[in-house]
């Protein structure tokens, strides 16, 4: 990461899924550059450690969750008077070829993987609207464009949030707002989960023959986010490895 390129000072930023892995890290990386972070997660915990770690303001929420959404919204502007950045995080996986999924099981990953890129980016227009400006970054998936055995409410529901970031920086570029997403290929603790036996084919398929720190994704976060990316929109940036090549 480029510690000096970019500054976030009097900017207030929420990121989602805070508490670990990419979250953790792209919340450390915009407190570095001064930002104001407000950091979600369910993990409340685990959320207090990390938030405290970096110098976040930890909001314990579900992304699930309307009302939920709104008040962390509604409590970074009052507290700092304004959003200008927001990273949607949060996922979920919930495992199983698609005749043993059950109902809940595909709710609950395409509630939060989805639905809640949906409902912070919603409550956000608002403020991004009255300000003129503001940028959402979201997170899809190479599964999302390739499928995966085992991952059908997954690869939905990345899949989705392609369309849902290319229809909403249509929609909201009218009004300086833009919205991009970013496909990581991170070793976070959804990775973790893989069979170590699956797990070295998938690395196997990697041209750099590795999966990334999650702090290696911080960069293009910060560049998405930055006035210096005020001409990208709609854009899908692959931080993967090769692996979508």
């Amino acid at each position: 990461m480029e510690s000096n390129r970019y500054d976030y000072s009097g900017q207030t930023v929420i990121v989602t899924g805070a508490a670990r892995g990419i979250g953790l890290e792209v919340s450390r990386g915009f407190a570095e550059m001064g930002a104001r972070v407000w950091m979600v997660d369910m993990d409340e915990d685990v959320l207090h450690a990390a938030a405290n770690e970096v110098g976040g303001t930890p909001i314990a929420a579900d992304v699930a969750n309307t009302p939920d959404v709104e008040r962390v919204v509604a409590d970074a502007v009052a507290e700092t008077g304004r959003v200008d950045v927001l990273f949607n995080n949060a996922g979920l996986l919930r495992d199983g070829v698609l005749w043993k999924l059950d109902d809940d099981d595909w709710d609950a990953v395409i509630d939060v993987s989805l639905g809640g890129t949906f409902r912070f980016t919603r409550a956000c227009v608002p403020a991004f609207r009255e300000q003129g400006y503001g940028r959402v970054i979201n997170v899809t998936s190479y599964t999302g464009l390739r499928g995966n055995v085992g991952q059908a409410a997954y690869a939905a529901a990345k899949a989705g949030v392609i369309g849902f970031t290319k229809t909403a920086a249509k929609e909201l570029g009218r009004f300086g707002i833009t919205v991009n997403a970013i496909s990581p290929n991170a070793k976070t603790r959804m990775i973790e989960s893989v069979p170590p036996a699956q797990l070295e084919e998938l690395q196997k398929q990697i041209p750099l023959g590795r999966f990334a720190d999650p702090a290696e994704v911080v960069s293009a976060v910060l560049y998405l986010g930055s006035r210096d990316a005020g001409y990208v929109t709609g854009a899908i940036l692959a931080i993967d490895g090769g692996i979508s090549i």
